[in-house]
């Protein structure tokens, strides 16, 4: 049995060496990784690593050395994950749109001496701030950059472990540090040990029933992301082939090249494939017109435990041979199950898709929890829709007297580095506090109602502070008040009551004449222009996904009198968005 990361990896090479583990395009034509190869090259270059020197006195937190890497998904990826594991270092992943800020604060926090990147494109993103890092000692890049060292100079002839450092490396060992968006604007560190990720490895493992040895799945959600890299493990344990889309762009192409079983996914991502079947079925004529839209609204009526009349059983079987098999050749025609997470999941889209013959398994989580808690499982009887599905074996949760969502279990993080006293906050009791209100629906499916705190995650699974975001976009003198939007969307939004006076002085010096009223001005093309370059301006000091894409302006302040502000000034989230919802959904739209 598995007690450390590595260990999965190195009991699938002993069983079929010559497997396919891994697949990537490379110079336009897949490339596939066999478990032999995979597994001999990370041992190389923990070898290469270790030659180098790395500090690992004692296999403590503290002690240990952090390694980063900033790279999309792709076989090295992985290969470098367990290359560090078998040195005993802790492997640090950084996501490839975090803001530059963000990236140095986390590399002097950690005190990372060696760092993995993927191309030139990361290069010209952070080179500076990679050079500008004193403890930085060694970059090692995937791609041929030049005047930087390519990683196959660490490779070395040894393809067996070092048995002196991984000896010393038990399941109580730090595995990774997964960075995540702090509250206070600074990324907070979570500390996760190999026995927290193989154990939620092991627990939801036997959820997926329907997995078969040989067959594949395609990767595209980032490996940074402990959704991601936990189910990497869970078909690694499977002998599942991963297979690695060339981008996001390509994901479409990508799915009918690899015909995989199986995904992972994010809500944002499996609306845009909702968006562009809608889009090509309004192009539709008559008859054909007409089908489409029959099925779909047969899709909408979907339910798995009630199954509906003779006559519904009947029509839908028809559905999905004229109209649903469609959308399964769209995704390679041999997908059994997608599973969602990172963010809730619209129940329309989880009908429409599951009555088309692909089952969605939507699950909860989070970073701090290794990171599965519940999830709906592949038969019926055990998913539910509109919940977040039974709990894992091993893991417990109960809901609090305010409603809070409680979790323990083998998965809970060894804690936020060097922030002891947050990780005390949020581990009152011996239970993990999620922050996230939920209640159980027939006794044993969870279901999420409601988030205790502030911070929200965009459809797409990515984490946004809006107090963060807000408080850089308040440095603008033209923004007297401002509140970020995002929960469950797409994309980061705001509503803006600007700085009006500002704002007349910097249009007058102009020479433009405006209106005497503050509603007429911001229907100025110019007053949003003047708006959207400082969003701009201020934009480029977020990482991708906090970024302010669209803004609505509101001619009047948020104030204590209209209920929208409290007796201390802070804003009240849920009135403001209540009286605006119309300009709200308008930016949506």
């Amino acid at each position: 049995m598995s007690n450390r990361l590595f260990d999965i990896v190195s009991e699938r090479f002993a069983q079929a060496p010559q497997s396919v583990m891994l697949a990537a395009k490379e110079n336009g034509n897949w490339r596939q990784y066999t478990c032999a190869e995979v597994w001999e090259t990370a041992c190389s270059v923990s070898r290469g690593l270790l030659a180098l020197g790395i500090e690992n006195t004692q296999l403590l937190p503290d002690e240990q050395e952090k390694i980063a890497i900033i790279s999309p998904n792709r076989p090295e990826w992985v290969i470098t994950d367990l290359a560090v594991q078998l040195t005993g270092a802790v492997l640090t992943p950084i996501y490839p749109t975090i803001s530059p800020e963000d990236l140095g604060f986390i590399l002097r926090e950690a005190a990372v001496r060696k760092i993995f990147i993927a191309d030139a494109d990361i290069w010209a993103r952070f080179g500076a701030t990679i050079e500008a890092m004193p403890s930085i000692e060694h970059v090692f890049c995937f791609d041929e950059i030049p005047g930087q060292r390519h990683w196959s100079g660490l490779h070395r002839n040894e393809t067996t472990p070092d048995d002196s450092v991984t000896q010393r490396i038990t399941q109580e060992t730090l595995a990774t540090i997964i960075y995540t968006s702090g509250t206070t604007g600074n990324p907070k560190g979570v500390m996760l040990s190999h026995h927290n990720i193989v154990s939620n490895v092991t627990d939801a493992l036997p959820i997926f029933t329907f997995a078969q040895a040989g067959e594949r799945a395609l990767s595209f959600l980032p490996l940074n992301h402990i959704f991601e890299r936990m189910v990497t493990y869970i078909f690694l344990s499977s002998g599942i082939q991963i297979w690695y889309a060339e981008s996001m762009d390509t994901i479409g192409d990508n799915l009918r090249e690899v015909k995989p079983m199986v995904f992972t996914t994010v809500p944002r991502l499996l609306e845009k494939v909702y968006e562009r079947i809608m889009a090509k079925a309004m192009e539709l004529k008559g008859i054909k017109k007409s089908l489409f839209f029959w099925a779909l609204n047969l899709g909408k009526r979907y339910d798995n435990v009630q199954h509906g009349s003779l006559w519904y059983r009947l029509q839908l079987a028809l559905a999905r041979k004229l109209i649903f098999s469609k959308w399964q050749e769209a995704l390679g025609g041999n997908v059994k199950a997608i599973v969602s997470g990172s963010a809730a999941l619209q129940e329309r889209l989880i009908r429409i898709f599951t009555a088309a013959g692909i089952t969605i398994m939507e699950g909860y989580g989070l970073t701090e929890t290794s990171p599965v808690v519940s999830v709906n499982h592949f038969e019926s009887e055990d998913r539910r829709i509109g919940t977040i599905g039974p709990v894992i074996r091993n893991v417990e949760v109960k809901i609090a007297d305010d409603k809070e969502i409680l979790v323990k279990g083998p998965n809970i993080m060894m804690g936020y580095y060097k922030r002891p006293e947050q990780s005390a906050a949020v581990m009152e009791g011996g239970w993990f506090h999620t922050g996230d209100i939920g209640e159980w629906v027939e006794g044993r499916f969870l279901k999420i109602t409601d988030r205790k705190k502030e911070m929200f995650k965009t459809s797409g699974g990515k984490y946004v502070a809006p107090q963060v975001v807000e408080n850089i976009m308040r440095q603008s003198p033209f923004i007297e008040q401002i509140m970020v939007l995002g929960d469950g969307r797409k994309f980061v939004s705001a509503l803006i009551v600007p700085n009006f006076s500002q704002a007349r002085k910097r249009l007058s010096a102009q020479g433009l004449a405006l209106p005497d009223s503050d509603e007429a001005l911001i229907a100025l093309p110019d007053m949003k222009h003047l708006i959207q370059a400082e969003l701009d301006k201020y934009n480029m000091h977020l990482g991708h996904v906090e970024q302010v894409k669209k803004c609505t302006l509101l001619p009047a302040e948020w104030t204590i009198a209209s209920g929208a502000l409290t007796p201390k000034l802070s804003m009240r989230r849920k009135v403001i968005e209540k009286a605006f919802s119309k300009e709200i959904e308008a930016m949506y739209d």
